[in-house]
């Protein structure tokens, strides 16, 4: 029996395009590329040089802090490039498909041998660890660390997110031995979230060895930060890790192939993309393979959802973390009379500022933030949108004044930037508020 909690604050945003439950397209891996940008928490030491030959399972780089936690290539081929950035930083490892698609094989035993100790050595040596990510601060999971539950989220309320009842609609077997896997690493359990509106429908609540939760209400419902927040909130010394579904896939075939197999239905989406629809593709993949979904012009191509995934480019990569690529007309024109004109009929306003509310339709959608940063006002918008037990403002500003003490007293163990990229969007101020909140996760980590 599922506990279930409704969420009454957030905002769905009626942006257009959305992905069509049709996969368009199979990828041929051609080039493809590991960011250690990726990983919050590490420090990549190279393993590989350009022009070595890699199977996919074969490791591309270490954290120096963790030698054993390797991060390895998606698809076997030769390392194209190695792309670094000021003052050296590795930024990208680029590996050219070759087409034979080899494989290290793992010599992977049964689930049920394991204890939690010989788990994590068999992730960390396969290259899956990095899917296991640790909440306070979002950083890759402490192999040292004992958490006291571990949390999936089987609901995406993010903008034009993937579905993934129709991604993984074929890999539940994969599922559910991630799950066996992830649930000997921890003896709080395995915590499950559904989307009340679906739970009966969604294959997902067949699933044995999980603790499930329900939720429904808009975005950021779908937020495993959100969902932890109100099934077992993370307190000072406390440590929870979480598994984005698609990455539970990844470690289930693991066990049930033997090989590091990261490939992952994404959904191409968005206002400026042509034909949304999905598209099977490796882990990593460059955005030019991607190229005949995009419209031409000025777009923005976003590598995760439109409010907290990173804008890559034409020549970027789809990021680890990610099974979404949104694409949005650059929003780079002025308004005659702007904000001050009451008949903006094709402009969506959160604050109902416009008459547009009393349809309910589709906004195409760009990236146009209707104004420059101007002071931080006080006021009460951010609550409004973040249905978590804090106090939003005040974490904000305790960010910026860099005060460790009142950061920690206002909940910053409880979010990451996803959690309040919708602050940012309906914030009166345009103020840049998902790198306010990096900074300070960046200052507390410094000081613990």
């Amino acid at each position: 029996m599922s506990d279930q909690i409704r969420l009454k604050k957030g905002l769905d945003l009626p942006i257009a395009g959305a992905a069509l439950c049709e996969v368009t397209k199979r990828v041929t891996p051609g080039l493809v590329a590991v960011k250690p940008t990726d990983f919050r928490g590490m420090v990549p030491r190279l393993l590989v040089k350009e022009g070595d030959s890699v199977k996919a399972g074969t490791p591309l780089f270490a954290d120096k802090k963790n030698a054993e936690m390797v991060f390895c290539s998606p698809v076997g081929g030769t390392v194209d490039a190695i792309v670094r950035g000021d003052k050296r930083k590795l930024l990208e490892v680029r590996v050219k498909a070759d087409g034979k698609n080899e494989a290290v094989k793992f010599d992977v035993p049964k689930i049920s041998s394991l204890d939690k100790q010989g788990m994590t050595s068999l992730l960390l040596q396969c290259g899956v660890w990095p899917c296991l990510k640790q909440r306070p601060f979002g950083t890759v999971a402490d192999p040292q660390a004992d958490p006291k539950a571990i949390f999936i989220s089987g609901m995406n309320t993010a903008p034009l997110g993937a579905d993934r009842d129709f991604t993984l609609k074929d890999d539940l077997a994969a599922v559910q031995a991630g799950v066996d896997a992830l649930g000997k690493l921890t003896k709080g359990g395995v915590h499950f979230s559904l989307s009340a509106e679906n739970y009966a429908g969604s294959e997902f609540h067949k699933l044995s060895g999980v603790i499930f939760h329900q939720f429904s209400g808009p975005h950021p419902a779908g937020n495993v930060g959100v969902q932890i927040n109100h099934i077992s909130p993370i307190n000072k010394g406390e440590v929870v890790w979480t598994v984005d579904l698609p990455l539970v896939a990844v470690i289930g075939r693991l066990f049930l192939k033997g090989v590091y197999d990261a490939h992952r239905t994404i959904a191409v989406a968005g206002p400026a993309a042509k034909n949304p629809s999905y598209v099977e593709v490796p882990a990593g993949v460059s955005m030019k393979d991607l190229s005949a979904y995009f419209e031409e012009g000025e777009v923005r191509i976003v590598s995760g959802d439109v409010l907290s995934g990173e804008a890559v480019g034409p020549d970027g990569f789809l990021g680890f973390y990610h099974d979404q690529v949104s694409v949005l007309k650059e929003g780079n024109y002025y308004e005659m009379f702007g904000w001050i004109n009451p008949f903006r009929s094709k402009k969506f306003s959160a604050s109902r500022a416009y008459p547009a509310f009393l349809r309910r339709k589709k906004y195409d959608m760009d990236t146009n933030e209707n104004g420059g940063e101007r002071p931080f006002l006080m006021n009460d918008v951010y609550g409004k949108v973040l249905p978590m037990d804090i106090y939003p403002l005040y974490l904000f500003k305790a960010c910026l004044a860099e005060d460790p003490d009142k950061m920690e007293q206002l909940g910053i163990y409880e979010v990451i930037e996803e959690d309040v990229a919708l602050c940012e969007y309906v914030c009166p101020s345009k103020i840049d508020i998902q790198n306010i909140v990096r900074k300070g996760i960046e200052l507390m980590m410094k000081e613990m």
